[in-house]
């Protein structure tokens, strides 16, 4: 006859995790979710230099661009410069 198994449950009650509670949950998700918006506005941030930089190369592409693209690509320049300068004062003061 071979051997009978059984099943012995492992469960250290003083050892086990505590539980989290749904306000320390709450918090936990917040915290998680302003790290990853910051990162994402940091992105964007980033985003809007590359354009202004690419802007600013067309801008001064002299004659094989037409004046109305270099007239627009320097206007971009100056909006994208204060526009990302805006955009981080607003973050420096929220987050």
């Amino acid at each position: 006859m071979s051997p009978s198994l059984s099943v012995v449950a492992d469960n250290d009650l003083k050892t086990s995790p505590k539980t989290e509670t749904v306000a320390e949950r709450v918090r936990r998700l917040q915290a998680e979710a302003k790290l990853l918006a910051k990162d994402h506005i940091r992105a964007l941030s980033d985003q809007m230099v590359a354009v202004e930089q690419m802007a600013a190369e067309i801008a001064e592409g002299g004659e094989a661009y037409p004046p109305g693209v270099r007239e627009l690509a320097s206007r971009l320049v100056e909006d994208l410069d204060s526009r990302v300068q805006t955009l981080e004062a607003i973050v420096s003061r929220t987050l």
